[in-house]
């Protein structure tokens, strides 16, 4: 474990390959948003001491690679990320000071799994989705 990380009392690597989705799925993350969102991700990430080691914003989900220490559940993470950035994405591109009840930019679940040795795996896999997608686009309109 050369490249693990460690609190006070405690040698760690915990890395997860996570991915969640805007409400209802839509094809939501275009343009500037998606530009921003990458780094409001990385920030809210570090504010939980965790790390995006790589991450890809597709048009309709989020993949990301990322090392959670082990005082926080991965869950705590998550629902923090999620529901800070939905704020943010609120207040700076819909126009509303508050973030009103029932108005939610993610769909409330989130699909994890832990990454052990299959690291660089779940690396390439990541960087190669969105060309994966757009092959996959071209042979459905082919068909």
């Amino acid at each position: 474990m050369e490249d693990g990380a460690s609190l006070s009392h405690t040698r760690w690597e915990c890395k997860y390959h996570i991915v969640w989705i805007p409400k209802y799925r839509k094809k939501a993350m275009y343009g500037q948003l998606r530009k921003h969102l990458g780094e409001v991700i990385r920030k809210l990430a570090r504010q939980k001491e965790s790390n995006v080691i790589e991450g890809h914003l597709m048009p309709d989900h989020i993949h990301m690679l990322i090392s959670i220490p082990p005082k926080y559940s991965v869950s705590q993470v998550i629902g923090y990320m999620k529901g800070k950035s939905a704020i943010h994405i609120a207040r700076s591109y819909l126009g509303r000071r508050k973030n009103f009840t029932g108005q939610h930019f993610w769909a409330r679940g989130y699909y994890v799994s832990t990454v052990g040795l299959d690291e660089d795996m779940v690396r390439s896999y990541i960087k190669k989705q969105e060309q994966e997608d757009q092959r996959l686009e071209q042979l459905n309109i082919f068909s």
